[in-house]
This record gives C-alpha cells, sequence and structure tokens, in this order.
C-alpha cells in the first residue's frame, strides 16, 4: 500500500499551539497532520462535537471520552449567560466545570446574531441581545466576548465576528459585516490576556462572494492568528456556492495553519470539504437527530422509530466500535428492538444513539485521516458515496462538480 509522503518543514508553532503536517493527497488538497494544543494532540482532520452549554446533551464527559473525541466546543454567549463569568472564574473554568480534561473550542457568541436575530442589535460597539432566559440585557463585544472566554479557558477562542446569513441579498451590509469583522478581530487580539495558554482564531466573512472572501482572507491572514476558520457558512445557501467559498478560502491558507469550517456536520459535507482542504469541522446535527430517534451510518440516516426495527435484534451498526454496538463478553448488546422500544418514551434511546452518532463521526474522521496518509483518499471518496447511494445517478450534484475540481470524478 501506498503511503503518502511525509512533509519537509512541516512544523507551525505559536505560544499556545503546535502544527505539524504530517501527509498530503497526491489528487485532492485533503491533508493529515497533529494540532497539539495545552490540554494535548488533536488529530486532524476532526469532527468536533457541540456541548453548547458546557455538556454534551444525553451523554457524560466519561462516554464523550469513550468516543475518543479530544476536542469539542462550549458556546460563549450562551456560557456568559448561564451559569455565568462569577461563576466560572470562582471554578477556575470550563474544563473545571464539566469534567472535561481535554480540549476546548468556544464559539464567541457572533453566531447568535443569527440565531437569535430577533434578540439582538448590532452595531459597531458589539451585539447587544435580550436574555431568552429573562429578556435582561447583555452587550456581547469584542472586549466582553474576549473576556468571557479567557475565564472559560478554551484552549482555541474564536473571534467576535459579525454574521450574517449567507443568503442575504444586501450586499452593503455583508460588505460592512465582512469589514466590520477584520475590525473586531483587532480588538479581540488587544483584549487577549492568554495568549501563552490561550489560541485565539480569526474568522474569514464575505458571504458568497468570492472576491469579498478573498479580500477578507488578505486581511485576516495579515493578523497572523495560530488557526484560521472560514464561518457564515451553513445558513441556507446552496451546497454548490458553500463548496466554492471553500475551495476559493483555502487556496489561499497557509499549509501549516488549521483550517476550521464552521457548523458543518454531514458527512457527505464532511468529506468533501476535507478534499477542498478544510481540517476542522462541528455541528449539531449527530447529536440532535440522535434525539429524534435516528441513528448515523455508513449507509445512511437510520430512523429507528420505524416499525421494522421492532424485531431487529442486530447492533445499532454491524461492525461500529461504539460502546453501543460493541458485543460485550457475555455476547449481549444493545439492539435496534431495544432503541425502537424507547425511542419515543424513554430518554434512554437518545442516549444511547447520541453516542452511537458522535463516535460514527468521530470513526468517519480517524478512516478519512488514514486514507489521506496512505494516499488512497480518491479511493475512500468513492467507497463512501457507493455507501450512501444505490447508484451513481443518485449521488448529489454538488458534491459531483465539486470533487472534480479536486480531480476526482465520481462519475466514472
Amino acid at each position: 500500500m501506498q503511503t503518502a509522503k511525509r512533509m519537509a518543514s512541516n512544523v507551525y508553532t505559536s505560544p499556545a499551539l503546535t502544527f505539524e503536517l504530517i501527509a498530503k493527497c497526491s489528487t485532492t488538497r485533503a491533508r493529515a497532520s497533529i494540532l497539539t494544543l495545552p490540554h494535548g494532540p488533536v488529530q486532524l482532520p476532526i469532527f468536533m462535537p457541540v456541548a453548547t452549554q458546557a455538556s454534551l446533551k444525553g451523554i457524560t464527559p466519561e462516554q464523550l471520552e469513550d468516543t475518543g473525541c479530544r476536542l469539542c466546543l462550549n458556546n460563549t454567549y450562551h456560557l456568559g449567560l448561564k451559569p455565568g463569568q462569577e461563576i466560572l472564574d470562582a471554578v477556575g473554568g470550563a474544563h473545571k466545570l464539566q469534567g472535561w480534561n481535554h480540549n476546548l473550542l468556544t464559539d464567541s457568541g457572533g453566531f447568535q446574531m443569527v440565531s437569535l436575530l430577533k434578540l439582538a442589535t448590532i452595531t459597531e460597539e458589539g451585539v447587544r441581545f435580550l436574555s431568552p432566559h429573562d429578556g435582561s440585557p447583555m452587550l456581547l463585544t469584542p472586549e466582553h466576548s474576549i473576556d468571557l472566554q479567557n475565564t472559560i479557558g478554551s484552549d482555541i477562542m474564536m473571534q467576535l465576528d459579525d454574521v450574517l446569513v449567507t443568503t442575504s441579498p444586501d450586499k452593503a451590509r455583508m460588505r460592512e459585516a465582512m469589514e466590520r469583522s477584520v475590525r473586531w478581530l483587532d480588538r479581540c487580539i488587544a483584549a487577549h490576556k492568554n495568549p501563552d495558554r490561550q489560541n485565539l482564531f480569526c474568522i474569514i466573512q464575505g458571504g458568497l462572494d468570492l472576491d469579498m472572501r478573498r479580500e477578507c482572507c488578505k486581511e485576516m491572514l495579515a493578523r497572523d492568528t495560530p488557526g484560521i476558520a472560514i464561518g457564515g457558512l451553513s445558513g441556507g445557501e446552496a451546497k454548490a456556492d458553500y463548496c466554492r467559498v471553500v475551495e476559493t478560502c483555502t487556496a489561499m491558507l497557509p499549509d501549516l495553519k488549521p483550517r476550521y469550517v464552521m457548523g458543518i456536520g454531514y458527512p457527505e459535507d464532511l468529506i468533501v470539504s476535507v478534499a477542498l482542504g478544510a481540517d476542522m469541522f462541528d455541528c449539531v446535527w449527530p447529536t440532535r437527530t440522535a434525539r429524534f430517534g435516528n441513528a448515523v451510518t455508513k449507509n445512511g440516516v437510520l430512523n429507528i422509530r420505524n416499525s421494522k426495527y421492532a424485531n431487529d435484534f442486530g447492533p445499532i451498526e454491524p461492525g461500529c466500535g461504539c460502546m453501543c454496538c460493541r458485543e460485550g463478553e457475555d455476547g449481549m448488546g444493545i439492539t435496534r428492538a431495544f432503541i425502537h422500544h424507547n425511542a419515543s418514551k424513554e430518554t434512554v434511546a437518545a442516549h444511547l444513539l447520541t453516542i452511537h452518532n458522535v463516535w460514527y463521526q468521530l470513526q468517519l474522521m480517524r478512516d478519512i485521516r488514514q486514507a489521506v496518509i496512505e494516499d488512497r483518499f480518491p479511493a475512500f471518496i468513492r467507497q463512501f458515496f457507493a455507501g450512501l447511494y444505490e447508484d451513481k445517478t443518485q449521488y448529489p450534484e454538488w458534491a459531483v462538480e465539486a470533487l472534480k475540481r479536486v480531480n476526482v470524478d465520481l462519475t466514472v
């Protein structure tokens, strides 16, 4: 089996981060690397589960650790509201609050400009929210966002950015948001008190306008943050437009820094985005869909509430290594019939499916990484899509076209 050549001059180091590029795919833009953060090494590419309020809904930190997760997300906005900065400061940060001795990444709160827009007013000063808990006002400025994140103690902090849905037709507002995000990054850098133990990542904005994205890339790269995110996507835009933005941005980004595409989690999106040159992803989808009785598998999403699973005594996914699917020494394991029985009336079903879905996403990224290292990623892509669709005519056009541009033709 061919192994991708180890890169020369392949290490970037900053005070709180080391990025080592291990291998590049010889066909696509996919990369394999090791990102070393204050709470340990992380294998890239990676999917990061979202523990918005310092917990992954339905599972314990120990169970999350068992999936192999070494980097997950908390949300600055929500933790700033509850438990609040005073309690976070008293306990010694979010790692201690949630009993998690691995890495954390915090979103700055900028996405809430979109998700809670009815509760937010955006000005150059910052974002003024009305709390969804009690309606009390909260001003989130770049300085306050960084102060909160310094208290949280996350290994990766995101700048506060001005987020606008990509489908907005208001070009002037999109430019304002892009340029303001650059100015807010400068304020975040100036406010950052712990650069020796926390990493601040910039966020590239610009909607679906590729020239605006290029302009933002140049400005953000000039600030030389230890990592770079592509933001403002997964907001309802066409997948083909999404791919063009990712492709445009990664073409401009340095080889020796991590590249994070925010809010992405469907397996097809992960595969294509890695091929386009991205390294890091997050999304609530795998855990949210578990609460609706859905299992993510290599053959697609299974709705275990469906009556056909009532007498199905096989595992959620044969061959899966998660704690739900693997058999114990006594030959016993969790069956689809058990999940079906509990799916509509007991929280245990959502709990077990969450463990499985998170494992699936992390294992997918581990498999992608190994395929890149062994320089067989194009074959892996073909195998992946063949597992999801009965024939090639069903492959999504956006994926076929995006992969063609990185030299993988799924139609042949």
